[in-house]
């Protein structure tokens, strides 16, 4: 009887619909959590936010990426794309998702791709930074590496201090990258911020091996991002 009972369960489970049994089966394991957290401010302009679409998108179809995604130990990771302006508006156009092959990159790289424009006031990098690491706490996936990786123009002007969040973060072994964009262009009147490399060094950046690439401005930025991309999941 005992016997009969449990070959029952056992079917039961097996004819269950699939999101009961990863449900069941709790989060997948991948070796990465990577967290993509992108600047649309107003300093970033329409065709900037383009530049920086199409880096993203040209960098997860590169096969350098692809290769490093497909070579670790699980040879899977999870991507959540997040965009970011003021401490009010931050939004997840691309939530977590599964990434393990050439074909998984090129469809994550055409929904990137096909992201609209919609740019808002201020640059709250603090809170871009808290907000991208309440996306640990939820999803489909569980890994022991978990990054954030910020790019941006500009440094915080509203919101929390990033270099307090960014201590609040690593102490939950969360480690945060930076991409910053130094440019030569005015910033709504303001001087040109040329260091801003060294604001992202130490206010940014954070966490056992976190690192920073720095873009020459817009047009450099799809370099920046497919070699940070590459470090960063190797």
């Amino acid at each position: 009887m005992m016997r009969r009972q449990m070959m029952r369960a056992a079917a039961g489970v097996a004819l269950a619909p699939l999101a009961a049994r990863e449900a069941l089966a709790g989060p997948m394991d991948v070796d990465l959590r990577l967290v993509l957290a992108v600047d649309v401010s107003r300093s970033v302009d329409a065709e900037e936010y383009e530049l920086q679409k199409d880096g993203y998108a040209r960098a997860l179809t590169d096969q350098r990426i692809v290769d490093a995604i497909t070579s670790g130990p699980l040879q899977r990771i999870g991507l959540c794309y997040v965009e970011w302006a003021g401490p009010q508006m931050q939004r997840t156009p691309i939530d977590w998702i599964l990434i393990d092959s050439k074909a998984s990159c090129e469809r994550v790289a055409a929904r990137i791709s096909g992201l609209p424009y919609e740019p808002h006031s201020w640059t709250g990098v603090g809170a871009a930074m808290r907000y991208a690491a309440g996306k640990f706490e939820s999803g489909p996936f569980h890994s022991r590496r978990m990054v954030i990786d910020v790019s941006g123009d500009g440094r915080n002007n509203n919101g929390p201090p990033a270099d307090i969040v960014r201590d609040e973060l690593v102490a939950k072994n969360i480690v945060i990258n930076g991409l910053p964009i130094v440019s030569d262009k005015p910033n709504f009147g303001r001087p040109p911020e040329r260091d801003l490399d060294r604001w992202y060094e130490e206010n940014v950046i954070g966490g056992p091996g976190s690192f920073m690439m720095v873009a020459n401005g817009f047009g450099d930025f799809a370099r920046a991002v497919r070699n940070k991309l590459s470090r960063e999941i190797a």
